[in-house]
């Protein structure tokens, strides 16, 4: 159940079922911040506070385009009085950041004279924008002007005139949505998203053979813009495209030896290097031994990165050999098909999984996670683990 809370002004989300993907528009990624329920609480809201102040006479309400048109819309639905509307376009933005030069795009209308005007603005920050529209006011004969902003970022407003309507009070970060744009982008949202800055999270996914390992990392890399190395795929890969490495690799395989584990760092990094614009790397299949684990460690510290968590898939060894077999009737793969067989495999998984967990909780990174149930409700339990970090 979503439940909005309101104080002082500021909106807060609590307890959503699910966490929402991050969404992309040209480079950035944005991440949920406001529900739509949430805006058209303080729209509503702030249409009560006009409409007591203003229901006995006919105001006109003046959108500041483009960013204002869903606010003014919605608005006029909850406005339920006698009054007239008009637009004016102004700019100041390009990308993520103002240019400072308030260009008037749109002239106020001519017919204003005698008349209560109150300009919607979207987003009210800096007042570079308002102080353009206060000029522009001030030369007309209104009888009197206020303004209403459905956002408003009071950590860097510089206070030089007074906004007598707000929506919600919102940090100063740069947001998407209901209006407000990225480049053109990012207008049509209901919700409102927040620039996800960067924060780099980096998981190692443990769990043994039909556990979910990896349906449960296609999920997270999409919802958390991460970047699934399997060790199991950067092998192949590198061997049938006779890399430098994956010639070194087979040749120990060949001669049934195990690749160093050097070889296999220097692949992973690799593909670290190829993907620097992904939040963060689901590492699967590698560490299988604590050497492996510190190695790994070293090498994320000169990428200035490291492990961030540690996520195993826990399930009971009898409902997974019951999967493992239904898998193997579709798969043809003979170690999915002998039950002996993938009891080995368990064994094998836990003896060299033990010491990673001890290595592993020592730091506080290890998070056993129930891997049994619907797709979704393992998703969710996975996503809590990390929306926590």
């Amino acid at each position: 159940m979503v439940v909005i809370q309101k104080e002082k002004s500021k909106w807060y989300l609590c307890n959503p079922k699910k966490p929402k993907p991050l969404i992309k528009l040209h480079d950035k990624y944005f991440k949920p911040f406001l529900s739509e329920a949430q805006i058209l609480a303080a729209v509503k809201s702030v249409a009560q506070k006009v409409a007591a102040d203003y229901k006995d006479e006919t105001p006109v309400f003046v959108g500041v385009l483009n960013g204002s048109f869903m606010f003014v819309a919605d608005f006029l639905k909850e406005y339920q009085h006698p009054c007239e509307v008009s637009f004016i376009k102004l700019s100041s933005y390009q990308g993520l950041t103002s240019t400072g030069i308030v260009e008037t795009l749109l002239d106020p209308p001519d017919n204003l004279e005698g008349k209560s005007v109150i300009i919607l603005e979207d987003i009210i920050d800096s007042g570079r924008t308002l102080k353009e529209l206060i000029h522009l006011f001030n030369n007309t004969n209104v009888k009197e002007y206020k303004i209403a902003s459905l956002f408003y970022k009071s950590e860097v407003y510089n206070g030089e005139y007074a906004i007598d309507y707000i929506g919600i009070d919102i940090p100063d970060k740069f947001i998407v949505g209901y209006g407000l744009d990225y480049d053109e982008l990012g207008r049509n949202l209901r919700e409102v998203y927040q620039l996800n800055e960067k924060h780099m999270i980096n998981l190692v996914l443990f769990g043994k053979p039909g556990a979910g390992k990896g349906t449960q990392a296609e999920f997270l890399k999409d919802q958390y813009n991460l970047k699934h190395i399997s060790t199991g795929d950067v092998f192949r890969y590198n061997i049938k495209n006779g890399t430098e490495l994956g010639n070194l690799a087979k040749s120990y395989m060949d001669k049934g030896d195990l690749v160093p584990d050097e070889v296999t760092i220097k692949m992973l990094q690799d593909e670290v290097e190829k993907h620097t614009d992904a939040s963060g790397f689901i590492f699967d299949g590698f560490p299988r031994t604590v050497a492996q684990a510190k190695a790994l460690d070293e090498f994320l510290k000169t990428k200035e990165m490291r492990i961030d968590a540690t996520l195993a898939l826990d399930a009971d060894d009898e409902v997974l050999i019951q999967r493992l077999l239904e898998r193997g009737k579709v798969s043809g793969r003979t170690d999915d098909q002998d039950e002996s067989k993938i009891r080995n495999r368990f064994e094998e998984y836990n003896q060299k999984t033990a010491p990673l967990q001890a290595y592993y909780e020592t730091q506080g990174k290890y998070h056993s996670v129930n891997g049994i149930g619907a797709i979704e409700d393992i998703t969710r339990r996975l996503g809590k683990v990390i929306e926590e970090l």
